[in-house]
């Protein structure tokens, strides 16, 4: 596995590795890797954009990334290639930021972590190879056409969002989302092709 798909097996490992040791040894180092929009905007803590996408708030957070990443990430780039996916995978992370500081940054107690915005991307970028291929969801047996996913998906996150519902950054799900299909577009514009080809 770590052969064919080095950088998918890497980020696995640096998205839970400081994960664990700050839930089980370091809460304190939790706290210090938060993104925090408010200071990002005044120039201050400006590390947050870069740890806190290898942080998260729980056991339950952690687990989720890790599966969906497990799922997903590795087929991703075992498709475009190693290089493509770190580029997808950073596209992802960064506009899901940028989402999330636009739209907190006037708010001084807000604060974000987790690989979600980038998980998210790849996520989208796989769909748009595999349209067809099931997703399933926890503890429902029945898979939905990744398409079909993408829209629900789509379209919960932005009412959620604008309802303010739950302890959950909708923005960086969108932003990652939407860093996903478009780094996944420049990069190789032939997926639209192949994509509408499904239907």
């Amino acid at each position: 596995m770590i052969a064919s798909n080095p950088a998918a097996s890497i980020l696995l490992l640096l998205i839970a590795i400081p994960s664990l040791y700050a839930l089980f040894k370091n809460p304190a180092f939790l706290e210090r890797g938060l993104l925090h929009p408010y200071s990002i905007v005044q120039g201050k803590n400006l590390q947050g954009l870069v740890t806190s996408a290898f942080l998260h708030a729980n056991w339950a957070h952690l687990l989720f990334n890790l599966i969906t990443f497990y799922f997903f990430a590795f087929a991703l780039e075992s498709t475009v290639g190693s290089g493509f996916f770190l580029v997808i995978y950073v596209v992802s992370w960064l506009v899901g930021d940028a989402l999330t500081i636009w739209f907190h940054h006037r708010e001084s107690g807000y604060y974000s972590l987790g690989a979600s915005g980038a998980i998210s991307g790849v996520l989208f970028s796989f769909i748009l190879f595999y349209p067809m291929e099931d997703i399933y969801l926890f503890l429902i047996p029945v898979g939905i056409p990744a398409w079909i996913f993408a829209i629900l998906y789509t379209g919960l996150s932005i009412y959620a969002s604008r309802q303010g519902y739950g302890q959950i950054n909708h923005e960086a799900h969108l932003g990652g989302a939407l860093g996903g299909v478009l780094a996944t577009l420049v990069l190789i514009p032939d997926v639209i092709g192949h994509f509408l080809s499904h239907f």
